[in-house]
């Protein structure tokens, strides 16, 4: 499988930037085919993309022969059913984030990836690829602020959160397509990182509540992780904070200093007994091509899964204990 034929399932709002027209911009990787819904919209991005073919069935592009690998890019609600029945047609699968809307469904995956040994299967918590995150990674692997102690992670946000992005309906805040409200959005790539960093957690625990009532889905959200490792994780989750208190805010405090950094911005600040700096990064035009040229070279044997399936079951584990999913 020298070449990465792709097609995209959902190419809307967020593959328009973040990660559409990297599949063409990775060695090896290209951009065949794509679905939405809406034909005019599905033929309207593969005009302004130029990618040769569209579909408004998602069945019918996992038909077309040229392709090898499907890009799961929909709501959570679907998440689970594409990518199964992607991986019984035969293809490699790269599921965005959250990988569904609960563990159980997670699961579901998992086993359909069991059937089909000889598929792969990747899931899109992407900044664990980005140089921003993984100086982070390395500076705790260095050993730069001791051991680390606690880990404080604040993500209050307005109502309307600018980091989300626009889309005709507001399905990220109807809890039976997206699994909850703007948690499940935007904590997956916090929760994430910490796996990533810290490794097994031991527990954790939490709870959320809807306090404002603007839409279905609760806005405040409490967790605590404790890793194996002895460290300690607590987020907080708010989505109805005034917008002159909006913070998005990681704090990793050790035994010889402390790290911050935001996880929606680029930099990464630090302090220890002897040294104090910023450290300023530039993230890539389409955000997710670091990950996919990981993602390809997992594809053809060249390298590991950058995200696997039983990673993602453990952070929808974190996330379903914090919003009581289950």
């Amino acid at each position: 499988m020298d070449t990465i034929d792709w097609g995209i399932i959902g190419c809307g709002d967020v593959t328009e930037r973040k990660s559409g027209p990297a599949f063409n911009k990775v060695p090896g990787s290209r951009l065949l085919a794509v679905m939405r819904r809406d034909a005019e919209k599905a033929a309207d991005y593969a005009a302004r993309h130029g990618v040769p073919h569209w579909y408004d069935d998602a069945f019918a592009l996992m038909n077309e022969p040229d392709l090898n690998a499907i890009y799961i890019a929909t709501p959570p609600d679907s998440h689970a059913g594409y990518a199964v029945a992607a991986l019984e047609r035969g293809f490699n699968v790269y599921v965005e984030k959250p990988v569904t809307r609960t563990a159980i469904e997670a699961r579901r995956i998992a086993e359909a990836l069991q059937r089909h040994p000889n598929q792969k299967l990747t899931v899109a918590h992407y900044r664990r690829a980005l140089p921003m995150f993984l100086k982070v990674k390395e500076l705790l692997d260095n050993n730069l602020v001791g051991e680390v102690r606690t880990v404080q992670i604040r993500m209050w946000q307005s109502r309307k959160p600018p980091l989300i992005a626009n889309t005709a309906v507001n399905w990220r805040v109807m809890p039976e397509i997206s699994g909850g409200g703007y948690f499940h959005d935007l904590a997956p790539h916090q929760i994430d990182l910490m796996l990533f960093y810290f490794g097994e957690p031991e527990r954790y625990h939490g709870y959320s509540l809807n306090q404002s009532g603007a839409t279905p889905a609760d806005d405040h959200v409490c967790g605590e992780i404790w890793f194996k490792n002895n460290i300690i994780v607590n987020g907080s989750w708010c989505f109805n904070v005034a917008e002159n208190q909006t913070t998005d805010t990681c704090e990793i405090i050790g035994t010889k200093g402390k790290i911050t950094f935001p996880f929606f911005g680029n930099f990464i600040s630090y302090k220890t007994d002897h040294d104090e700096q910023t450290l300023n990064f530039t993230h890539p035009e389409h955000i997710q091509q670091p990950m996919i040229e990981k993602i390809v070279a997992y594809f053809n044997g060249q390298g590991p899964n950058p995200c696997s399936i039983e990673e993602a079951i453990v952070l929808m584990d974190v996330m379903d204990a914090f919003t009581a999913n289950k």
